[in-house]
């Protein structure tokens, strides 16, 4: 019984991270093989609202749009690249969740990298940076005793063993 309403947690927490499949049931086409089409062309594009889903997982209206125009160019007649080719030339390469390795597009590529290097770069500065001070806090702290100050802790140390 305890392994049953561990599993129920389990994938009641897992329930969230399940693809949406947000396709509206008057979306889908009657042909079978179309919608199949449709549904390959709606993964590989973005929902440029949400950034990160693609327009077959997410609620947004423009990705509603986005996967009706797909469906209404397929029944056109049209190829799956004449489709997204017919959605970038509107859009732009970034609605592709694979953009194509080109110029414009270097920074969709490298984007996230370069600023993973500038976070490491920055958090090694600062610990570089508070370790020297601390270098140089500490070296001005262990200077040496002046002969009052070692005569009046060696008493106090003289007056700690007699007690």
């Amino acid at each position: 019984m305890k392994f049953v309403a561990s599993l129920i947690v389990a994938l009641a927490l897992l329930a969230p991270a399940l693809p949406a499949l947000a396709v509206e049931p008057h979306e889908i086409l009657d042909d079978p093989a179309l919608e199949h089409r449709a549904r390959e062309i709606s993964k590989e594009l973005r929902c440029v609202v949400c950034q990160n889903q693609s327009i077959d997982d997410s609620d947004a209206e423009l990705a509603r749009d986005l996967r009706v125009i797909v469906r209404e160019r397929l029944t056109k007649g049209d190829s799956d690249d004449e489709v997204i080719n017919y959605v970038v030339a509107r859009y732009g390469d970034f609605v592709l969740l694979r953009p194509p390795f080109k110029g414009i597009t270097y920074v969709l590529w490298f984007g996230p990298a370069i600023f993973v290097v500038i976070g490491i770069a920055a958090v090694a500065v600062y610990y570089r940076k508070r370790q020297s001070e601390a270098g140089a806090n500490g070296a001005a702290k262990t200077k040496k005793l002046t002969a009052e100050e070692k005569a009046r802790l060696d008493a106090l140390l003289k007056d700690e063993t007699n007690v």
